[in-house]
């Protein structure tokens, strides 16, 4: 198996696992944990296991100059996205949240073009466009609004925040990947992550009553830690390392997938024309946007 596929299965693998959580966190806040007090738990946790692992990768030192563009990182992905998303899951609902979080993949295409001058080649485009629909159907059509919502706007702008900051952070730290092995970079962006959570989210981690949690909590948070953030984070920092960032956050439109197929094993959703259709779009485009573009042979005389 090729590292370009092992890359696009690490990429389906972090969406299938985040398209899973945004019902499973949901259903964690707020009757057990507030949303930035569950960050706390979420980058500590996260900390924690990816220092664990770190002794299994090389020992290097992060260069001076580059501790600048680490703390850019740490804060767009580790920090400001993670707290607008769950903030923003706390006051909208699951099904705003993956239909918002589509516009990753153009955010990034838009800067990677500004900030990088990667080249937007029309199929790419196409795949975008073909995937936005599909996934914009999928939740108009496929789902029920929930009512645990208490600010919809404000949550909905959040998730716009996330997506801006997310696409961001994996354009960013495609530069740090040449340079660096993975789980060096993972240890210290989470470590820096828990650091900068710290004053904001404090004071919500310190009101939980670990003691009086239910199973049913306990399970959605180590899912949140060990799937959402863990892997999820590795995986998309091994596909970064074979892909674009372009191609990384197209993933995303898996996420809607994901979402219905889980409601319909769990009982809470069923299958339509429209469901089906909608889904075939956003593999397509999916499939389109992660193609490897040929390159033109250069004749030698």
């Amino acid at each position: 198996m090729s590292k370009r596929t092992l890359a696009i299965l690490a990429a389906l693998g972090a969406t299938t696992i985040y398209g899973l959580n945004h019902t499973i966190a949901k259903g964690v806040m707020p009757a057990y944990i507030s949303p930035f007090g569950f960050i706390m738990v979420r980058v500590l946790g996260a900390s924690i296991l990816f220092w664990g692992i770190s002794f299994f990768g090389p020992k290097e030192k992060i260069e001076r100059k580059d501790w600048g563009r680490m703390i850019l990182c740490s804060l767009f992905g580790m920090v400001i996205n993670m707290l607008a998303f769950f903030k923003g899951l706390d006051l909208s609902t699951p099904i705003n949240s993956s239909v918002l979080i589509t516009t990753t993949p153009i955010i990034v295409v838009v800067l990677s073009a500004i900030l990088i001058k990667e080249k937007v080649v029309p199929l790419k485009i196409a795949g975008i466009l073909i995937g936005l629909v599909g996934a914009v159907v999928l939740i108009l059509y496929g789902n029920e609004i929930r009512s645990d919502a208490p600010n919809i706007p404000l949550g909905n702008s959040l998730f716009l925040v996330n997506s801006l900051f997310y696409g961001l952070y994996l354009i960013l730290v495609k530069k740090l990947l040449e340079k660096y092995h993975p789980f060096t970079l993972m240890k210290w962006l989470f470590l820096l992550g828990v650091i900068f959570n710290l004053p904001i989210a404090l004071p919500e981690f310190l009101e939980v009553s670990w003691s009086e949690l239910p199973f049913e909590a306990i399970w959605r948070i180590a899912y949140v830690i060990v799937g959402t953030t863990f892997c999820t984070y590795l995986f998309n920092i091994y596909a970064l390392t074979q892909l674009k960032a372009s191609t990384v956050s197209a993933f995303v439109y898996v996420q809607p997938v994901i979402g219905i197929l889980f409601a319909i094993v769990s009982g809470k959703d069923h299958l339509t024309a429209v469901k089906i259709g909608a889904a075939a779009l956003v593999l397509l485009g999916v499939y389109l946007v992660g193609l490897k573009p040929k390159r033109q042979r250069i004749n030698k005389d």
